[in-house]
């Protein structure tokens, strides 16, 4: 018996493109939404609940910025953001939209089923973790930190989630990569040193901690005492 895939949700108006998509994911089991607006692609977000979203920035009737923003009012759903906008300060707006990941046009079938794979791992034993006054439950999905809940991406709930398995260790850069993204990624990237900004911003500073702290030489750790 063939096992159901995921549900990915196509938001890519370019018709190469999506033809590109299809034939790469849907080989692989992937069960897909096409949508070639911004509405279409919010509406189906919304009504289809799907596992993952493959989301353009050159849309015709709204900026794929303000769309991942939007959809980040109300789903932590997985967002990768598709564009031909390859500098950085592109990616570092589409992350603090909200985005878990950026690939830039053109890209290989194998980078592409990398980075699918790697928002797919989230399947973790055990429920609750606790540390450094954060609680992070990996069922419901949710982290607390004083009684406040903290709305956080699939893919800065994926890091917290490995700092806190780890903590107090300190874990290398290279060791994230591996294991919060994927292998594919170059070591050398600043994609881990962005992303713990962003925690930052949501776990630390609204409560006056300071608990994610860089380790000089060997990475990032959670302190018990902040």
């Amino acid at each position: 018996m063939t096992t159901v895939g995921p549900l990915v949700l196509i938001i890519e108006d370019e018709p190469q493109m999506v033809r590109f998509l299809r034939a790469s994911l849907a080989t692989h089991n992937y069960r897909l939404i096409e949508s070639i607006t911004a509405a279409d692609g919010l509406a189906h977000a919304a009504a289809r609940n799907p596992d993952l979203i493959l989301l353009d920035l050159g849309l015709p009737d709204l900026d794929g910025l303000e769309v991942t923003r939007r959809i980040r009012e109300w789903t932590g759903t997985p967002i990768i953001v598709l564009s031909a906008r390859g500098q950085d300060e592109d990616k570092i707006s589409a992350l603090d939209a909200g985005a878990d990941d950026y690939l830039t046009k053109p890209f290989a079938v194998a980078e592409l089923l990398a980075r699918v794979r790697a928002m797919a791992r989230r399947k973790i034993s055990g429920r609750v973790l606790r540390y450094a006054g954060v609680e992070l439950d990996r069922h419901q999905r949710s982290v607390t930190r004083a009684g406040r809940t903290i709305a956080l991406t699939s893919r800065e709930f994926a890091l917290l989630e490995f700092l806190l398995s780890r903590a107090p260790n300190a874990v290398p850069r290279h060791e994230i990569i591996e294991q919060v993204w994927d292998e594919s990624y170059e070591h050398r990237s600043n994609v881990v040193d962005a992303y713990v900004r962003l925690l930052r911003n949501k776990i630390d500073r609204p409560f006056g901690a300071a608990s994610l702290e860089t380790v000089r030489g060997a990475g990032y750790r959670l302190r018990g005492d902040a």
